[in-house]
């Protein structure tokens, strides 16, 4: 008989890529889950995982049952949230994590409208990166991630994930307000191949959507300054240091006395939002209620499939 738990520790080792970073993850030793998978490949009768130098990878039987695992777990999830819903479920806490801007935009108004429809169900929030909060809900840290669109983000055909579309937004141009584009309507990318930029990290999601942005435009951005918080962008725009793109629900009551915000001239760079929770915890009495609180702040039609 295959043991769940075991399955949980399968399928981190698969999405870390290395024993430390998955026991890290569950809050386990590296050697207990070195234990519980030699334990897992007695169980099954077959080698499921390959050590080297420079990590784990599953073997052809371990992506076998890392299929069916994605299956069980989710069906697991069903059966808590259908044992939730006989014993009420209509009080518990949910934590939700999502990106500063996300918490402001949805998260916020998703609590307060909470209160009125679900005064049972308490929320946590944790500030998290776009693409780290759907580490944290696989991870099973938090129940519910606001997440980003990037690349290498788990699909929409995910089998590990439910997601639910909360709203798209477009980048605008920001530029000083002595810049040679200061007074254009519209801000062709391509015009500002030459200009120092000013962008997030590497590994934020809205690093990749001006990047890709600037790409299809023909060149590569220059950054020469980096900055996650919006603010930081445009103060050091403000201060003649760079252009930059920003999600334009960022420069929501934001200081703009040194910069000039245009929309991109053609097809603009967009950010896309969504909610994720791990498949089959989407109908949980705790759950559901804020999904469907989030989905519905921006009357964004449609839910999880």
């Amino acid at each position: 008989m295959i043991e769940a738990r075991r399955l949980h520790i399968l399928r981190a080792v698969a999405d870390h890529r290395t024993v430390t970073a998955a026991a890290a993850a569950l809050y386990l030793t590296p050697s207990a889950v070195s234990q519980q998978l030699t334990a897992l490949e007695q169980e099954t009768g077959h080698r499921l995982v390959e050590r080297s130098a420079r990590g784990v990878r599953l073997t052809p039987a371990g992506e076998i049952l890392l299929r069916h695992t994605h299956e069980v777990l989710a069906q697991l999830e069903r059966a808590e949230a259908e044992l939730a819903a006989y014993g009420s479920g209509d009080a518990g806490t949910v934590t939700v994590a999502a990106f500063a801007t996300g918490i402001g935009l949805v998260v916020a108004p998703a609590l307060a409208r909470l209160a009125g429809t679900a005064p049972g169900i308490r929320v946590r929030v944790r500030d998290a990166e776009g693409d780290a909060s759907l580490r944290m809900v696989l991870d099973r840290q938090v129940d519910v991630a606001v997440a980003v669109e990037y690349r290498g983000a788990p699909g929409a055909d995910d089998p590990r994930l439910t997601r639910v579309p909360l709203y798209a937004e477009p980048f605008d141009a920001v530029v000083p307000v002595g810049h040679r584009l200061a007074g254009a309507d519209r801000i062709p990318l391509a015009e500002l191949a030459k200009d120092p930029w000013i962008g997030p990290y590497p590994g934020n999601p809205c690093h990749d959507v001006v990047v890709l942005a600037c790409e299809h435009a023909g060149f590569e951005p220059r950054l020469a300054h980096q900055s996650d918080d919006f603010r930081a962008v445009v103060a050091l725009a403000s201060a003649n240091a760079g252009v930059a793109l920003v999600p334009r629900s960022a420069l929501r009551d934001m200081n703009l006395g040194g910069v000039v915000v245009r929309p991109v001239d053609g097809s603009a760079p967009t950010r896309r939002v969504f909610a994720a929770v791990r498949r089959g915890t989407e109908a949980h009495p705790l759950i559901r209620p804020v999904l469907d609180a989030l989905a519905g702040v921006l009357d964004f039609p449609g839910g999880p499939s």
